[in-house]
């Protein structure tokens, strides 16, 4: 049997480390992007020891074109076709926008809206070749809703729900389906910013009562890859009712 591929950003740490051990665990090999290149590494030997099978590292800047065009090179000479993209890098930026420098948007955007762009351009002849694959968007609910003070990151996730729907009109004919899910409030390191105070009152404004787990999204992640290939287009939030 071919094995199947998977590709994840953001997978030294919270959502994408998580995704990956799913799909560590269902019998993916790998390949695995982050900036923290020691806990990149980390995280990839440990998969490779618990599931016996083929985990990558590549440590890098994800909104690099040139970085991503060799790693895509790497990936198939030493795995093969990537069956499965899950675009997961991101950062946040929490302040007034007219006081937001444009070195502090265009990392952001960078990092949140064409590393998504990058990374479906040379997953895309691929999946293309082999006449399927799925594209799943690591999203926010800021992208559907707007959040004061996240104007740049409200703008980024928008971006990225609105390339989900053409890219998916675009791929069908091809048998490649693109989705998203809309995250709300997760428990990761990027949402340790808030003060035990404003995280029981944030938790009070949602209606399931607590934060989501980055398990719970990599389980969404794997319902998009096993579910229908009519399912395609889609932003789904996973905000425990909260937006």
């Amino acid at each position: 049997m071919t094995p199947r591929i998977a590709f994840v950003t953001g997978a030294s740490r919270g959502i994408g480390a998580a995704i990956s051990e799913l799909l560590a665990r269902k019998g993916f090999h790998l390949a695995i992007n982050g900036r923290r290149e020691n806990a990149l590494k980390e995280k990839a030997n440990d998969l490779s020891r618990k599931y016996h099978m083929k985990c990558l590292p590549f440590p890098g800047d994800a909104g690099d074109a040139a970085f991503l065009e060799q790693t895509f090179s790497h990936i198939k000479k030493e795995l093969g076709i990537i069956e499965v993209l899950v675009n997961n890098a991101g950062v946040s930026h929490i302040g007034l926008l007219s006081e937001m420098q444009e070195e502090e948007w265009n990392y952001l955007m960078q990092t949140n809206l064409t590393s998504v762009f990058l990374c479906c351009k040379y997953a895309i002849p691929g999946m293309i070749q082999r006449k399927s694959g799925k594209i799943i968007n690591i999203s926010s609910v800021w992208g559907n809703a707007g959040a004061s003070c996240e104007a740049a990151y409200s703008a980024s996730k928008a971006g990225v729900n609105g390339l989900t729907k053409a890219l998916a009109k675009e791929l069908a004919p091809s048998n490649i389906q693109v989705n998203a899910i809309a995250c709300g409030l997760i428990d990761t390191e990027m949402n340790q910013c808030f003060s035990l105070e404003e995280r029981k009152a944030l938790e009070e404004e949602i209606p399931a009562g607590r934060y989501g787990r980055p398990q719970e999204v990599a389980q969404m992640v794997n319902l998009m890859i096993e579910g229908p290939d009519y399912l395609t287009g889609q932003v789904i939030a996973l905000d425990g009712g909260w937006i």
